[in-house]
């Protein structure tokens, strides 16, 4: 069985942390939830991530598949916690696919994986993309390699597409 961890924290894009990880457990992926301190935390509307996992036992050999929700402020949390970007690192580093929506890229940047590649992300955060050494490009989803990315929630449906055909794709 494939095995799938969404990584937030506080305040992060409702829609892109629930429609993933329903959409996950639809293909019958087992999905994890990982928070700092493997606290509790809450959507910008309400929603709870209810967390399976402390972001400091991440492990990459224990999973296919890493998603990294938007909300400007919980990857902007994220991004500072070093054991996250060491793990989103190894995922990537090792070929096992690395999604990430709106300003989820931002993760992205901060684990130093988009030197090279072609990505994109929320609107706001392009000339951070581009700094980091990717192709920005302005579409619903883009997919390089192992890596996938989205701007918006409104992309779910082709984020998640992409996603889900990367990941058999991989094995």
């Amino acid at each position: 069985m494939k095995k799938a961890v969404i990584i937030t924290a506080q305040n992060f894009q409702d829609e892109e942390f629930t429609y993933p990880y329903y959409r996950l457990l639809e293909e019958g992926i087992a999905v994890e939830v990982a928070t700092p301190d493997k606290a509790a935390v809450f959507g910008k509307y309400g929603v709870p991530a209810r967390p399976t996992v402390d972001t400091r036992d991440l492990k990459a050999a224990d999973y296919d598949l890493v998603i990294l929700p938007g909300g400007f402020e919980a990857p902007d949390r994220l991004r500072l916690r070093k054991e996250v970007l060491q793990f989103v690192k190894e995922m990537y580093d090792s070929g096992k696919v690395v999604a990430a929506i709106c300003h989820g890229p931002w993760i992205c940047v901060s684990a130093g994986i988009l030197k090279g590649r072609r990505a994109t992300g929320y609107q706001s955060i392009a000339d951070d993309i581009r700094n980091a050494g990717a192709t920005y490009l302005d579409q619903n989803v883009v997919v390089d390699g192992n890596l996938v990315t989205a701007p918006h929630y409104r992309n779910n449906g082709d984020f998640m597409k992409a996603t889900l055909q990367v990941l058999k794709a991989r094995g």
